[in-house]
């Protein structure tokens, strides 16, 4: 059924300085998306049933993620890096300078000898330190290429009304967006907006980011915004259409209660967003269509929603492909950078599905406790995974991330598929011979009872 839209009240006194940095305290909003977790194990020593991952030792990129996602810089691996020659890769990432013409020389022995991780780290800082200062609110001078750029223009007058409810958005997005969701807003254009979303982890969606292109009508606040989907032609959710159309009762899209709607005195574009990724990009998204979410929790509403999250996360995988080779404006460096830096965590989770962890388990680098009882992931699921994550990889390489092929798994090992559905053939034949000899048994033994029942009966028929 459609889910209940977040509540959230605007601060009573917000800042005025656009160079805040977002607060870190804003978890009470979004609290609920991880409360419960179990505990997590590491991806690098995750096994599921019989498949398993090899250990990779990969503490070079380690991410400090109470510090905004900035490498843990050891101060170990600088030392190397004043005397020894740093030569960056042709495919280094887009956007940052080229350091070839600033290299130490060293001889070649010494230079043959130099740890490698250090470079990796070196380079890697670029792309957190980026992330780390971009603001997740700012202006920007113009939106042409956007979904709504059609619908207005710079010298259109707006009412008083208008503009004071969009600078309070502004405001309230400024101080209060959580790190997960990014806002580019248009000064020449106030009734454009661009949004980016990350996908949470425990979701099919964690490691992806989600565009969407807003516009404000002319009777805004009275009516909501209008809001559209960056969805490259996949439908990977059921409030989130092919079209690009966002079905959401708060946006007027989809029927709901007097609360689940847009209240032009108490709505914020914060509220909105909030909803999007926490109501929409959820853990178990097949239950938002009103007509399964009365099957939660039935075996059979949970095997379909299994399914459909599986399809989500290939179609998630597409999704990141798309928007690396067609980044939208103003958010170019901030898709590479992001991409960069997940590069490994993604092929990390990928894995772990490939060997058989059921989709969404991925939460804080790892994969959680799941229980005995759980089901793996379909062999179609890890087929695909293993299939597309090819294309991934290509994309990743593209953006300068180093040593990614060799870390990839391979489809699953149809032999050790056969092996597993041979022991399960022998185990259902021994099954059926022990039924066999007991009925056999049953039979033999009612027989001779049944001769014994007709020898006396003929006996005493016979006196």
């Amino acid at each position: 059924m459609e889910p209940d839209v977040v509540e959230i009240a605007p601060p009573l006194f917000p800042s005025g300085s656009r160079t805040r940095k977002p607060r870190k305290g804003f978890g009470f909003v979004l609290g609920f998306m991880w409360a419960g977790i179990p505990e997590v194990i590491d991806v690098e020593h995750y096994e599921f049933r019989n498949g398993g991952l090899v250990s990779n030792n990969n503490n070079a990129n380690l991410v400090d993620k109470k510090n905004k996602g900035k490498s843990i810089q050891d101060g170990s691996l600088y030392d190397h890096l004043a005397d020894e020659e740093v030569v960056m890769s042709t495919t280094q990432p887009w956007g940052f300078p080229s350091s070839s013409s600033k290299r130490s020389r060293r001889s070649s022995s010494a230079s043959s000898s130099r740890p490698r991780a250090a470079v990796e780290v070196a380079v890697s800082s670029a792309q957190a330190n980026f992330l780390s200062d971009f603001k997740r609110f700012d202006t920007v001078d113009n939106f042409s290429k956007h979904h709504y750029a059609s619908q207005g223009n710079a010298s259109k007058q707006h009412s008083r009304t208008w503009v004071k409810k969009i600078q309070a958005d502004w405001k309230i997005l400024e101080n209060d967006l959580p790190e997960t969701i990014s806002v580019r807003a248009c000064e020449s254009r106030m009734d454009l907006m661009r949004a980016v979303i990350v996908g949470a982890e425990g979701t099919p969606y964690h490691e992806g980011l989600f565009f969407f292109d807003i516009h404000f009508p002319d009777t805004y606040p009275s009516v909501p915004p209008m809001v559209h989907y960056h969805s490259g032609g996949l439908r990977i959710n059921p409030n989130l259409y092919n079209c690009g159309k966002v079905c959401l009762s708060l946006l007027g899209t989809w029927n709901g209660n007097a609360r689940e709607k847009w209240l032009p005195q108490e709505s914020t574009m914060l509220q909105l967003l909030v909803s999007i990724q926490a109501l929409i990009l959820n853990q178990k998204p097949y239950f938002n269509e009103p007509a399964y979410g009365r099957t939660k929790g039935t075996p059979s509403g949970e095997a379909h929603s299994k399914f459909y999250s599986e399809n989500v996360y290939v179609l998630s995988l597409r999704t990141m492909v798309y928007s690396m080779r067609k980044p939208p404006k103003h958010f170019e460096e901030f898709v590479r950078s992001h991409y960069f830096e997940r590069a490994h965590d993604i092929v990390r989770a990928s894995n772990a599905y490939i060997d058989g962890a059921p989709v969404g388990s991925i939460v804080k680098g790892g994969v959680q406790d799941i229980e005995e009882s759980s089901e793996s992931g379909s062999m179609k699921f890890r087929t695909e995974v293993a299939t597309f994550m090819k294309t991934v990889v290509e994309e990743l390489v593209k953006l300068g991330v180093k040593e990614l092929e060799d870390k990839l798994k391979p489809p699953p090992n149809a032999e050790g598929s056969n092996k597993s559905n041979c022991k399960r053939s022998l185990s259902s034949r021994l099954s059926l011979y022990i039924y066999c000899f007991v009925v056999v048994g049953y039979l033999v033994v009612t027989s001779k009872n049944f001769s014994r029942i007709l020898d006396a009966t003929s006996h005493l028929t016979r006196t």
